[in-house]
């Protein structure tokens, strides 16, 4: 009888690997034992069907990633008399957390079944779905180390998880109505309904046009019916902003253009993310998105889909409660307390959320954010044997882990500008460390010595002893794509450059671990009154366009004599008129010149909005200008906008003027990119940055460096905007540590 100690690493926690394990066991005739470590599984086995075993348990369960398998000889070692999964033991205390799961197929049977014990049970899970990241605490994954720890199983779970041929087998979430966590319905104030059964009585509530708070499974939701749209987004104080929404996947096409196969197997698996498709009427409702798109998920928990089926509505708006930028709400007595006034009523249950996770939102097969379902993200490289921590930027950040082979980035956090959001930076870091068994020797963080990130990196630096290695926010985004030399393309609203000023449109030569040269970049422009600039485009548009037509323009919008003069005034005497190269200004400044957008009221609506209307247009041809200065090739965007100021006056369409500064701008920067690798030999390009999700800028910028030969590279695991900055400065830093320059 052949037997063996099997060592199985990766993601091997969470995702059902013991009760998998022992079913091969069962199905080989194996006995021996089986246990969880947190970062491996250790099993101890015998039997005449031990290789056949052995090939069977490479495969793993379908969530699992098996990243190393190693069979050792066992001496002197009595095997039992069956086969037994044993308690995880209180000194494996490190590991990789999975991320939550959406419900799988065979809950959502259970939980619609009236024969089964788990009918209209919200809460209901098994060894491949549930909550994971969400709820944890600590390592290895074990139910008391959940926040279910508070809700002991009642017998009729403990007979399932007992019960090897149970789909439960072992599943730590495992509950039911009779022991597991309860809902509650309340008012807006906090006063609790009685009587009610929570859930009809909160699609009652949605139907008949109230806004209801829903606890979910990584944080709150503010959601409401279409025709309440206008009400939630007042209350919010968010006019224009977009709202994403939840339907079932039949109603989908009254609302959106058919996903593709891949799209519908992202929508339905195991994430279930907010999917960013084309409206079928661009102009159709536009109480939810003033856009010609609109963000669309699935239910994904038991909660959502028993509502769904009490609802009379198609549709309902799913949106983050949070203030934009700041950490999403995940305690009842905070969301009675932050909108009690926003929303009339709160659906809420008594499981502790651990840990909050935000929707993930993808659009075209390409991350915008990543949280719920794709992070905590586990990327296999090799770094060295030094541990390193990446902070993030100022915006969209998150953080990134590097230990023992592998990058482990967290879930969006938000915007760091404000206490809340910057505690929530630090609990994070504290999660990721505790969890992984992290004590960080080297600290990356953004060039720009005032961001809170910053602050946050010299602080832990201090605590752990380590050292601080700053990354400019452009080449981070070029070395999240790939450490292999290139010609990177870094397009995005803003970034501390290397010489001060605002960078934003850049081409870098190079690679993480030889240093980026900037052979290129869009003209320099000014933005009056600094960020006044981005709240209020048409400043950025004089700022491009510093000229007599353009003062004329605004005349003609409305601005008075005092006003123009001041702005005339601060331009030439550059008073408060930071220099910028940023991609998402000249944008801003076209959306401006047509008129689509003369003030920012959230993050992205200018540029958003010029691509709603250039979707709608035809893009003629304008002239592309680069030159060279100081020995770098500059490509001038304002002679870009002069040319769409003239088709303006030439009474050309405002979606066709779009499309062409769009289209323009985008054959620029590929040009400019060209330029770069003509001058440098390198013949591969890397593609980052948030104005990158534009699918008309990207797809040029793409499709006119293939037709001159060039690959462009682009990384589909990490966003295009700011959530791939952390990664890539781990990446830099671990490069050069790797060399011994740190």
């Amino acid at each position: 009888m052949k037997s063996g100690k099997i060592i199985l690493r990766g993601i091997v926690q969470g995702v059902g690997f013991r009760p998998f394990v022992y079913a091969q066991a069962q199905r080989f005739g194996i006995k021996g034992t089986v246990i969880n470590h947190g970062s491996e599984v250790e099993i101890d086995a015998a039997g005449e069907e031990f290789d056949a075993f052995c090939r069977e348990i490479r495969k793993g369960p379908k969530m699992s990633v098996i990243d190393s398998v190693s069979v050792e000889p066992l001496h002197d070692w009595n095997p039992p008399a069956d086969f037994t999964i044993l308690k995880s033991q209180d000194g494996a205390r490190t590991g990789f957390v999975p991320a939550d799961i959406a419900t799988c197929e065979h809950c959502l049977h259970d939980i619609m079944d009236p024969n089964s014990r788990y009918f209209g049970y919200w809460a209901t899970s098994c060894t491949d779905c549930g909550p994971r990241y969400s709820i944890i605490k600590s390592v290895p994954y074990d139910r008391e180390r959940t926040s279910m720890d508070e809700f002991p199983a009642c017998p009729d779970c403990l007979k399932d998880y007992e019960n090897p041929g149970n789909r439960r087998h072992h599943a730590q979430t495992i509950t039911c109505r009779e022991c597991g966590p309860k809902l509650s319905l309340l008012k807006g104030t906090g006063e609790n309904i009685e009587g009610a059964d929570p859930i009809s009585a909160a699609a009652e509530l949605l139907d008949a046009g109230n806004i209801v708070a829903v606890r979910g499974v990584g944080g709150f939701h503010i959601c409401c019916v279409e025709k309440t749209a206008e009400r939630l987004k007042q209350n919010l104080g968010r006019p224009n902003q977009s709202l994403a929404v939840m339907m079932k996947p039949e109603t989908m096409r009254d609302f959106v253009v058919e996903p593709t196969k891949e799209e519908w197997d992202l929508l339905k698996g195991p994430v279930h993310p907010i999917m960013i498709l084309d409206k079928i009427d661009p102009e159709s409702h536009r109480a939810l998105s003033q856009l010609h798109n609109l963000g669309v998920m699935l239910p994904y928990t038991g909660l959502h889909h028993l509502l769904f089926a009490k609802l009379k509505s198609p549709l309902l708006i799913m949106t983050s409660a949070n203030a934009p930028g700041t950490p999403m709400i995940t305690e009842t007595k905070i969301i009675i307390e932050k909108m009690g006034r926003v929303v009339d009523y709160i659906l809420t249950h008594d499981r502790e959320i651990v840990n909050r996770c935000d929707d993930s939102v993808v659009r075209d097969g390409y991350l915008i954010r990543m949280s719920r379902g794709f992070a905590p993200l586990r990327t296999r490289m090799d770094l060295g044997d030094r541990q390193i921590l990446g902070v993030g930027p100022e915006l969209n950040a998150n953080a990134t882990i590097y230990k023992g082979g592998f990058l482990i980035t967290s879930p969006h956090i938000g915007n760091i500008r404000n206490p809340p959001t910057v505690a929530y930076l630090e609990e994070t870091i504290e999660k990721l460390t505790s969890l992984t068994g992290s004590m960080p020797k080297i600290i990356a963080h953004d060039l720009h010595p005032q961001f809170l990130s910053t602050r946050v990196a010299q602080e832990l630096a201090e605590r752990y002893g380590a050292t601080l290695c700053p990354v400019q926010h452009h080449c981070a985004h070029i070395a999240s794509v790939t450490t292999e030399e290139v010609v990177g393309i870094a397009i995005d609203g803003v970034g501390y450059g290397e010489d001060a000023t605002i960078w934003g449109g850049e081409i870098l030569a190079g690679s993480p671990g030889n240093g980026y040269m900037r052979t290129g970049h869009l003209e320099p422009v000014l933005m009056p009154g600094g960020d006044l600039a981005t709240k209020f485009p048409e400043r950025m548009l004089y700022g491009i366009l510093p000229t007599k037509d353009t003062l004329s323009l605004l005349q003609n919008r409305g601005w008075n004599d005092t006003a123009l003069r001041i702005l005339a005034q601060q331009t030439e005497k550059r008073f408060n008129t930071p220099v910028t190269t940023s991609t998402g200004r000249v944008l801003d400044a076209a959306a401006a010149l047509l008129g689509i957008c003369r003030e920012r009221t959230y993050d992205g609506e200018p540029s958003m909005m010029l691509e709603a209307y250039a979707a709608r247009g035809v893009a003629q041809p304008m002239e592309i200008s680069i030159e060279s200065r100081e020995g770098r090739d500059v490509l001038l965007t304002s002679s870009i906008l002069r040319e769409g100021m003239e088709m303006l006056s030439d009474g050309i369409s405002v979606e066709d003027i779009a499309a062409s500064i769009q289209t323009t701008l985008a054959k620029g920067i590929a040009d400019t990119a060209l330029a770069g690798i003509e001058k440098t030999g390198i013949h591969t390009a890397a593609l980052s940055g948030g104005v990158a999700i534009n699918r008309s800028i990207r797809e040029t910028i793409i499709e006119t460096l293939k037709e001159a030969g060039v690959a462009c590279l682009t990384n589909p695991r990490y966003p295009f905007g700011d959530g791939c900055i952390s990664c890539g400065q781990v990446v830099t830093a671990g490069i050069l540590a790797k060399e011994g320059r740190i």
